[in-house]
């Protein structure tokens, strides 16, 4: 192997064997490899003795982004993943949070823990992102009812290796605060005094990872599924995953990453109607710099889309449910299932003509929003014609910008409803 690399790199300088004795040529090639060489032993030989000593090898957290990473096609991989997804997000949204506009290293405006936690930005995903540790509980800002029926998604990033020790279990899901503040400190060790739905993600190594459900009505279990093999879990460590959750009435259904790991029609009680969105980091015996929890991105919303209806009828359907890659017009995967509902309409009216209006908040400045809009359009559009084979003909796209808000941009909630797709028919 090494001669060969010797000849290839010989090969190439050959042109320049004209200026040059061969010898010396020969010489510096065989310097150059001797030094790559040493230089990666030295680094291996510093990280081991890092880890003897107890020092950091690498921090999770980096310097905030400051530009947009490019756009790029939609993945196809990632699309089929969520071929089979039909989770749809409420057309109202009750509540958002991606800690946009917070301070860095402190706890959101509005939340609640029992420990720290704190805001913090990734040097590979862009966005802010709140870190979790253990073994605390935190409660979010969110203060509206969610009703019977309510979806909620978020995105969850789990920096886990594995260094012999068990990893810690999350938990996330809903209560409800009946008369008192849902932010109160009786919450952060009684949340499940009234009603309450909790998920659990137990990583771990070798297709050992689960996930489990339960329910709770006044303190007692309700509701408690087996623990569900999910070893896909481990294939998604330190990549942003994104997790879904439907409530109608009794039944919840919970999608990670596209993949249906509940749906149970009886999982909760009726009764107390809940209005609080919790996270908790279990117990680990791994020190704090050997694992991390970051979630983001934290959306409830009610009502289901009655795409047919509005788009056909009433002759306009918007929706804030086609998610793009952060100032990107690069859809996300999550996406697929609204997209798909509309190609559905698209196909049992054949005649119908729309035109796709991409929307953006004021966030930025306004002619980069204005092209931003427009390339989402676009990208709206593309989709329908090649996954989905809708004749590109029956399709317009434009773009509005900021200039049509819907809701007030001074809250968050108001951005995300801004930051829409509309399609009108023609």
């Amino acid at each position: 192997m090494k001669q060969k690399l010797l000849i290839a790199l010989l090969i190439a300088v050959l042109p320049y064997a004209a200026e040059a004795q061969f010898g010396n040529i020969l010489n510096k090639v065989k310097n150059k490899s001797k030094q790559r060489a040493d230089q990666k032993i030295d680094k291996e030989i510093d990280k081991t003795l890092d880890q003897i000593e107890g020092k950091k090898t690498a921090e999770p957290v980096a310097e905030k982004k400051t530009s947009a990473p490019a756009a790029a096609p939609i993945e196809e991989s990632a699309l089929k993943s969520f071929s089979k997804y039909d989770f749809i997000p409420g057309d109202s949204v009750l509540y958002y949070d991606a800690f946009e506009g917070e301070a860095i290293a402190e706890l959101p405006t509005g939340w609640n823990t029992s420990g720290t936690g704190e805001v913090v930005t990734l040097d590979k995903f862009p966005g802010n992102w709140l870190q979790l540790h253990k073994k605390f509980t935190y409660l979010s800002s969110s203060t509206k009812n969610y009703g019977e029926n309510f979806t909620a998604e978020f995105d969850i990033i789990l920096q886990l290796k594995n260094n012999g020790w068990s990893y810690p279990e999350i938990y996330f899901g809903f209560f409800a605060s009946n008369e008192e503040s849902n932010t109160g400190n009786n919450f952060l060790r009684e949340y499940k005094k009234n009603t309450a739905l909790v998920a659990t993600l137990a990583p771990g190594e070798g297709k050992s990872s689960r996930v489990k459900l339960h329910s709770y009505q006044q303190g007692r279990p309700w509701y408690q599924s087996d623990a569900k093999a999910f070893e896909s879990l481990e294939k998604w460590y330190s990549t942003p995953v994104h997790v879904a959750v439907q409530v109608q009435k009794e039944r919840c259904r919970i999608w990670i990453n596209g993949e249906k790991v509940f749906d149970a029609p009886k999982a909760i009680p009726v009764g107390d109607i809940m209005n609080q969105v919790f996270f908790e980091v279990g117990g680990t015996n791994y020190p704090e710099n050997q694992y991390a929890v970051f979630i983001s991105n934290i959306k409830v919303a009610t009502g289901k889309p009655d795409t047919r209806h509005k788009l056909i009828e009433e002759g306009k359907f918007s929706t804030t449910g086609i998610l793009f890659d952060f100032q990107s017009a690069v859809i996300k995967p999550e996406s697929y299932a609204v997209v798909k509902e509309i190609a559905a309409v698209l196909k049992e009216n054949g005649l119908v003509k729309i035109k796709v209006l991409g929307h953006t908040s004021s966030d930025g400045d306004d002619n980069a929003n204005m092209e931003l809009s427009k390339k989402r359009a676009a990208a709206v559009k593309e989709m329908l014609v090649n996954e989905f084979s809708i004749d590109a003909s029956r399709i317009e796209t434009e773009g509005k910008g900021e200039t049509q808000p819907v809701a007030d941009n001074k809250t968050k909630e108001g951005k995300v409803l801004n930051r829409r797709v509309e399609f009108i028919k023609l």
